[in-house]
């Protein structure tokens, strides 16, 4: 038992542990982070560019309908003169589902859905573990899903990759687990950083995501250091220019916020209704009699037939996101792109399908945001005057709401856009979604907050034990007694009838402790007559134990355990001396806990 408590005592890991983590070995610490965000880099760049490779020639070259692009990811600039193959649309996304499904289930099943979960899951559940195989197993399958058509995004794949490198990284140096779950979540925040160019919000989306209601803020300094390295990699062969493009949003009307809080109130419910959807759907994939291998393919078929009515509603969707914000759809397009988005992710991803949901939830709160921006423009063109900004806003709104990710989502849409002046109706919208969908996260795996997390199981016990010592619990005026180490047997009987004490310090001529005498230890022989002259209790003893009235009730407490007595000499140094002051019970320790447990609970 000590090892593992001794081991759950060094994992409790705090901002201010971090910061003398650091201090202690900060070019160590320092260089991981850079590796991994390094590393992250790179593999955002190979997944980008093999990504839009395969969608252009999977819908493009093959389908004849090539999706358009946001402004600043225009990366295949080939024109395929290929005519609209309506009936290889429908078939394309069954297909990918197929092949995603047999590789996925095949060689590594927790691959499947969307990887950000995963990631979360390995956080609190896995001790930070993540196979070597899942970051390649799920980037090629979500890339195989995205480029065929499926409705996900690619936030979840590359966080995966990310993390599982970190994760490995953290096993070759033989890091602790609390340092391994830190570097998964530096990978995670590289592969976002770089992907989505925006490295603050992907560094506190990866601390926030975790919980409902909590930061892994111990994470955010290395969170941060691997986010900028990737993001400056990525940056450095793609361009500086944001994913999206604007005509220069302002937000300096306050006869706007109404409409803003409106939208707010709107993202709300349909986030509720989204998240229902997401996981029935997944539940229904899950209770057909079929092998796991086929069920993406059926999902496929269902997005196929939603494609060939609404293009919209598959793959990524950034370029409609993008046109939004111009202002080139009709209220009718987005209404019908942001319910059937909901299906095709559904389907996509509750099927088994790999992938994420950040992106389509981005697009889902877009069009809600451009739906209502239009109406407000057609109702009070002179206070709306661009409704383009209300598709950014529902993008970070519907994502905190769904999410439960408020901070990340609106940096990370900022950033993604670079429309700060945005920021105040930002936070308004994103309070107000959160506010009124408390009850349902897209994000399964997240929990409500640290203590409800088995990488935090410990917290609250040892920082209350270790903020208590033996001198606050030690009663000194309670009696003692000890044994001189020449009391006879026929004594020691009288002394255990005469005291309640279980165990008795052993001392010598000069009254210093020279072992403890346990009565559980002797008692099969405790009334042995025959014993009664023949042993003195030196030659029963044991080897002293003690405390100190210093020491924390988490170390009495490993000391108890590790001895296996039920009370302890508790002892100091004095005048050169180990004078004996009396014994502590290990009831007394539990219930020092006890009471130090509820008066915080009742200051709270």
């Amino acid at each position: 038992m000590i090892p593992a408590a001794a081991k759950a005592k060094r994992s409790i890991f705090h901002l201010t542990d971090l910061m003398a983590f650091y201090r202690q070995d900060p070019t160590r610490r320092i260089a991981i982070s850079v590796l991994i965000g390094a590393v992250s880099g790179l593999g955002a760049i190979a997944f980008f560019v093999a990504l839009e490779w395969s969608r252009w020639f999977c819908l493009a070259y093959l389908a004849g309908s090539p999706a358009p692009e946001p402004a600043g990811e225009q990366l295949v600039h080939l024109v395929a003169n290929t005519p609209y193959r309506p009936w290889l649309l429908f078939f394309i996304p069954a297909i990918g589902g197929l092949i995603s499904g047999l590789v996925v289930y095949t060689f590594a099943p927790e691959a499947e859905g969307h990887g950000m979960d995963a990631m979360i899951s390995a956080f609190h559940n896995l001790k930070g573990f993540i196979r070597t195989r899942v970051p390649f197993i799920k980037a090629f399958a979500s890339i195989v899903t995205l480029s065929t058509g499926g409705s996900a995004g690619r936030e979840g794949p590359i966080a995966q990759i990310g993390a599982g490198f970190g994760s490995w990284v953290s096993r070759i140096l033989k890091l602790s687990v609390q340092e391994r779950r830190i570097f998964m979540l530096a990978g995670c925040a590289g592969g976002l950083g770089a992907i989505f160019r925006a490295p603050l919000g992907a560094a506190i989306t990866s601390v926030e995501v975790l919980y409902r209601e909590d930061f892994e803020s111990e994470a955010i300094i290395p969170c941060v250091i691997s986010s900028v390295i990737a993001f400056s990699i990525f940056t450095f062969v793609f361009g500086f220019d944001p994913i999206f493009a604007t005509p220069g949003f302002v937000a300096h009307d306050p006869r706007q916020l109404p409409i803003f809080a409106v939208l707010g109130l709107v993202c709300a419910p349909v986030g509720g209704l989204y998240v229902k959807v997401f996981y029935g759907t997944r539940d229904a994939f899950r209770r057909l009699s079929i092998p796991k291998h086929f069920r993406p393919m059926l999902g496929g078929l269902g997005v196929g037939a939603i494609a060939l009515f609404v293009p919209q509603a598959i793959g990524g969707g950034y370029g409609y996101l993008q046109a939004a914000i111009y202002g080139q759809l009709s209220i009718l397009i987005m209404c019908l792109a942001a319910s059937a988005k909901i299906a095709t992710t559904s389907l996509t991803i509750g099927s088994g399908g790999s992938g994420g949901v950040f992106g389509p939830t981005l697009f889902i709160g877009g069009m809600i945001g451009g739906v209502v921006g239009q109406v407000g423009h057609m109702l009070f063109p002179e206070v709306v005057t661009q409704p383009g900004a209300y598709v950014l806003v529902g993008m970070a709104a519907f994502f905190s709401g769904a999410a439960k990710a408020p901070l990340g989502a609106l940096i990370m849409v900022t950033e993604m856009t670079q429309s700060y002046a945005l920021l105040p109706p930002l936070m308004l919208v994103s309070v107000i979604a959160i506010l009124f969908n408390r009850g349902s996260s897209i994000y399964e795996k997240q929990v409500a907050d640290k203590f409800n997390s088995p990488a935090h199981e410990g917290d609250l016990t040892v920082n209350v034990m270790e903020k208590l010592t033996v001198g606050e619990v030690f009663q000194p005026d309670k009696p003692f007694q000890t044994l001189p180490a020449s009391t006879r047997f026929v004594d020691l009987r009288r002394a255990v009838a005469a005291s309640g004490q279980a165990v008795f310090p052993v001392t010598n001529a000069q009254g210093t402790m020279i072992g403890l005498l346990s009565v559980t230890n002797v008692r099969t022989v405790l009334f042995e007559d025959a014993l009664k002259d023949l042993v003195v209790v030196g030659e029963l003893c044991t080897p002293p134990v003690s405390l100190r009235l210093d020491q924390s009730l988490y170390d009495a407490l490993l000391v108890f355990l590790e001895s296996g007595y039920g009370q302890l000499p508790v002892t100091e140094h004095k005048d050169g001396k180990l004078s004996i002051l009396g014994m502590l019970d290990h009831s007394e320790v539990a219930a020092a806990y006890h009471r130090e447990v509820s008066r915080r609970a009742s200051q709270e």
